[in-house]
């Protein structure tokens, strides 16, 4: 299955963020998966005030992944980023049933931000 991760975690250190997409990477190659884009956008404001952990954030530093995937990976995946203390909140939606048909007309490049480079 194809699905789409939007992760935002606090804001302050790239390096943080990096290995977080690091960790999520590497678990989804080592199970079999593949990564087909990964996009950084930077710091944002978030749409409202958000407590995770005991402190609040009003931005965000985000960050795009789409990758190829079980189910099971998924669910790995969601579970190991739900309990990273440095995440503020991530969402994965399914884009595709995994057929070459519906891949090709999503394309391997995230049209959002793509200047942005790590």
């Amino acid at each position: 299955m194809l699905y789409e991760l939007i992760a935002v975690v606090r804001p302050g250190s790239l390096a943080e963020v990096k290995e977080i997409a690091r960790t999520a990477g590497s678990l989804i190659l080592r199970n079999g998966g593949t990564i087909r884009a990964l996009n950084n956008w930077g710091v944002w404001s978030l749409p409202k005030k958000t407590r995770k952990h005991q402190a609040q954030y009003t931005d965000g530093h985000y960050f795009i992944m789409r990758y190829d995937a079980s189910s099971k990976i998924q669910d790995d995946v969601r579970m190991t980023l739900g309990l990273d203390p440095r995440m503020i909140k991530f969402s994965t939606v399914k884009l595709g049933d995994g057929t070459l048909e519906s891949i090709s007309k999503l394309g391997s490049s995230i049209p959002w931000r793509e200047g942005t480079k790590w």
